[in-house]
């Protein structure tokens, strides 16, 4: 029999986010910071409408784009919240999740042998939806004493003629580092300079502590080369609901929706009249799951830093990315070692590149309970593994 593989497929690593999970769920007793998922739940009222939008009947075919209510309360939800106008006809399109619009951009924009500019550590999906849309992942490495952020002098040593994408993961997963005003404007300069396209994941947009998150498509000049790619799993608790979109040029959108007709036809019915719910009145739940994480944000790190971490303060999402190299283990041999001793799972740095070897991701996305739990069995691991 011949091989049935893609190699190119068999070459891509499964992710070292679900490792991990995937061992939790089978093991008694275990507490898992490994996940970057809310502990709440979805808020009663945008239940309710998907509930009712059940009770209706409402079980049908969406348009390939989504529903006309909720892509107008995205032009709306983005034109308050970022300053940024998109058409509802044309320049938004909701997907399974943001993972999905990641996928699709970088599917209807590269060519075989594109440049993909992608700064570390981050989402795990980018890196293998660069290799599976034929393009070439461009590592950018970032630093702890740059505070995980993108610089202007990294992103324009790393441009070559070959340079179409750069992607901006920012707020970021796995680091917690936000890209302020001021350095955003660094990186449009270059964008600008060399031509480049961006693709803009800003689904923990919400989710920024002392400061309000700006998306780089609000500046001049970047909106018709941007893709902004957002969703409901973060901001509203809705991660299984599987919601998310992309707004950008039509030019580019009417070609992601392409692959969406092809690949997906349309997004849960009932999850998008949830989504139009959450945007029509979801901002009070909003303000108050982040007061809540940015309560835990700053329990944690005092925690962290008290045990002898070394820990950047992170100002967005909901992960803290502390460093263990002092106890002269790799990143996953800490994990691993601590979730057979300890029952506790936390993820390996590396998960999110080659980068974050050294360091570990903590999710504080849980309750304070079971982040005073965690802690418990972290200085007990530490105590006995002291160098």
């Amino acid at each position: 029999m011949r091989n049935p593989l893609s190699e190119k497929v068999k070459g891509i690593q499964p992710s070292g986010i679900r490792k991990f999970f995937d061992i939790v769920s089978e093991m008694k007793d275990a507490i898992s910071l490994g996940v970057g998922e809310p502990d709440f739940d979805t808020p009663w009222h945008i239940r309710e409408e998907g509930i009712y939008s059940l009770e209706r009947g409402r079980t049908f075919y969406t348009s390939n784009a989504g529903l006309k209510e909720l892509k107008e309360e995205i032009s709306n939800y983005q034109q308050r919240r970022f300053g940024l106008s998109y058409n509802p006809c044309g320049e938004i399109y909701v997907t399974v999740g943001g993972s999905e619009a990641i996928d699709g951009a970088l599917r209807a924009m590269l060519d075989e042998g594109d440049e993909v500019i992608l700064p570390q550590p981050s989402y795990v999906s980018y890196e293998p939806c660069i290799v599976l849309a034929d393009g070439v992942p461009v590592i950018i490495e970032l630093k702890e004493e740059d505070e995980f952020k993108l610089t202007k002098e990294q992103l324009e040593a790393a441009v070559t003629d070959k340079t179409k994408i750069l992607i901006l993961p920012f707020p970021n997963n796995p680091t917690g580092a936000i890209m302020t005003e001021e350095d955003l404007k660094g990186i449009a300069e270059v964008v600008l300079n060399h031509d480049l396209f961006v693709i803009s994941d800003e689904i923990y947009s919400e989710l920024t502590y002392g400061s309000r998150h700006v998306s780089i498509a609000s500046f001049p000049g970047m909106k018709e080369r941007t893709i902004v790619i957002n969703g409901f799993s973060k901001s509203y608790a809705m991660t299984g609901w599987r919601l998310g979109y992309a707004c950008g040029p039509e030019l580019i959108i009417s070609q992601m929706l392409k692959i969406h007709q092809f690949a997906i036809m349309c997004a849960p019915t009932t999850s998008q009249y949830a989504a139009v719910e959450a945007l029509r009145n979801g901002d009070e739940d909003v303000e108050n799951m982040r007061n809540a994480y940015d309560q835990r944000r700053r329990f944690l790190i005092k925690a962290i830093r008290d045990m002898g971490f070394s820990c950047f303060e992170p100002f967005g999402a909901f992960y803290l990315f502390p460093c263990i190299r002092q106890f002269g283990m790799s990143s996953d041999e800490f994990a691993e070692t601590l979730l057979r001793e300890e029952k506790l799972a936390v993820v390996p740095g590396t998960a999110f590149g080659n980068c974050g070897e050294g360091f570990l991701r903590i999710s504080y996305a849980y309750s304070i309970e079971d982040l005073k739990g965690a802690l418990e069995r972290i200085e007990r691991f530490i105590k006995h593994h002291k160098v």
